[in-house]
């Protein structure tokens, strides 16, 4: 990253000051077939010597192709190069935005520190993390800007309801399809497993897990508000065309 760039600005709850409290949150309104690109600088092939810097000129670019969220999940950063890569992403991410998609959100892998440090949209948790409910309440109680993301990866109904009843702005459901990032998770759960989830839940579902151009319709005719994936957005040679035959 450029070394003449400013550093991150201190977020108002750093400098001992706090945010208007929202209780409840309003409901999370997004763009059907809404795209999120989950970074891995590591999954670049061939390997590019800045890895980073081809990160932020690939997050530069799917917020120009009309992507309208990127979570940076770049686990094996320390906390000041993490908050660095979160800033440049935020900043690259509002001067690219499409006009398709004028807000391109940037949430940050289960770092809330991280995530308010550097200005991003909200904190996406694991599902063995932090507790939605308590993230949930210590955000809207003036800690964190009224409209601060707070989502959940899940891999069971159970989990989807838990989420949702925490207050969770959204969930990530999966895997959905075979992949190799989420083969921890088991046996993929299905297009049947997340048509149940979609029809049984209230908060906004993503699917995740092995997701391609051709198995994504599959995904929004079960129900899914969106899409998120890693390779299907790294890897494309043409973002803006795929973006196109993803929403239409």
């Amino acid at each position: 990253m450029p070394q003449s760039d400013s550093p991150p600005p201190v977020p108002p709850l750093l400098r001992g000051q706090t945010y208007p409290q929202v209780s409840p949150p309003a409901p999370l309104q997004i763009p059907p077939r809404t795209l999120c690109y989950v970074t891995d600088r590591h999954a670049f092939a061939p390997s590019p010597e800045n890895p980073v810097a081809t990160l932020l000129e690939r997050i530069a670019g799917a917020a120009r192709a009309g992507v309208e969220w990127i979570q940076i999940r770049e686990k094996d950063l320390g906390g000041r190069e993490l908050r660095a890569l979160v800033h440049h992403a935020v900043r690259g991410a509002v001067q690219n935005a499409a006009a398709a998609a004028p807000r391109c959100r940037i949430v940050v892998n289960d770092r809330l520190d991280a995530a308010l440090a550097a200005g991003a949209a909200g904190v996406h948790l694991r599902e063995n993390s932090l507790p939605v409910k308590d993230v949930v309440q210590w955000c809207r109680s003036g800690n964190a800007p009224a409209d601060f993301l707070v989502g959940r990866s899940c891999h069971s109904l159970e989990s989807v309801l838990d989420a949702q009843a925490a207050g969770a702005s959204y969930v990530f459901f999966g895997p959905v399809f075979a992949t190799p990032s989420k083969a921890e998770y088991g046996t993929p759960q299905g297009i049947a497993k997340l048509a149940e989830i979609c029809d049984r839940a209230r908060v906004l579902v993503l699917a995740i897990g092995g997701i391609t151009l051709e198995n994504s319709e599959e995904c929004h005719r079960a129900g899914a508000a969106g899409i998120a994936a890693i390779r299907l957005f790294q890897e494309a040679a043409d973002l803006a065309a795929l973006v196109i035959r993803l929403k239409f």
